[in-house]
């Protein structure tokens, strides 16, 4: 009979696992994002199941393709009220790439005439063409972080560069917390990166963070954001 394990002083229990959503909803390529979560210690579901999504520690919006087709599949699986509920109750979610950008207000991909395609509208601003001799953006880039960053916590060395890897056309170009106004007591922080123009790589607003670039393509660097991202949850 095998003796029981100690449970007295000095003994560790288990370390627990952050449980984290990836939002299932028809978006391609999301196994990636599964399997680098799973890497940095989470266990992860793969679902758009809203008793899931609103238990889950962590939500992961991941979004590949066109910013209407996005936004479509989304409210097919009722994400907007989904991310409202959690960020109402302050539980922690993470967009990647097009899941950045339909957090925005609105974007001109695919606009008819002068209509942008409406987003989550969680933070202002319009989604736009990249003005660069080469679009898509596609390959690593460097990026410019706030002071008191978590995403990009221990990230930077003497030289302050670290690089990420971004698949995009267009973006958001403008700070959203200079479109809120004065008041706000808690504004969005932008991280900044340049391709033909300056755009928004990142954004942390308390309980929801976003990038533009795909931290799970992103070597050592995208893996410990990841893992900052799973300290907040």
């Amino acid at each position: 009979m095998e003796a029981a394990a100690p449970t007295g002083v000095g003994s560790v229990g288990p370390v627990r696992q952050p449980h984290v959503v990836v939002l299932s909803y028809g978006s391609g390529n999301v196994r990636s994002a599964v399997r680098a979560l799973e890497r940095v210690g989470a266990t992860t579901e793969l679902t758009a199941d809203p008793d899931a999504v609103a238990n889950a520690d962590g939500l992961v919006v991941p979004g590949v393709g066109a910013f209407a087709a996005v936004m479509e599949q989304l409210r097919a699986v009722d994400t907007p009220r989904l991310i409202d509920r959690r960020l109402a109750g302050g539980r922690p979610v993470l967009g990647i790439c097009v899941g950045m950008q339909v957090m925005f207000e609105a974007s001109t991909e695919h606009a008819a005439g002068s209509e942008a395609v409406p987003g989550l509208a969680q933070w202002p601003g319009t989604v736009s063409r990249l003005q660069a001799d080469i679009v898509p953006h596609m390959g690593w880039s460097q990026v410019r972080p706030p002071a008191g960053t978590v995403l990009f916590d221990g990230l930077f060395d003497a030289s302050g560069s670290e690089r990420f890897y971004f698949v995009h056309s267009y973006a958001a170009k403008t700070d959203p917390a200079t479109l809120l106004g004065p008041g706000h007591t808690s504004p969005p922080r932008a991280t900044w990166a340049t391709h033909g123009e300056d755009f928004v790589a990142a954004v942390e607003n308390g309980a929801l963070s976003a990038t533009q670039f795909h931290p799970e393509k992103s070597g050592d660097a995208g893996a410990q954001l990841l893992r900052n991202w799973l300290t907040t949850l």
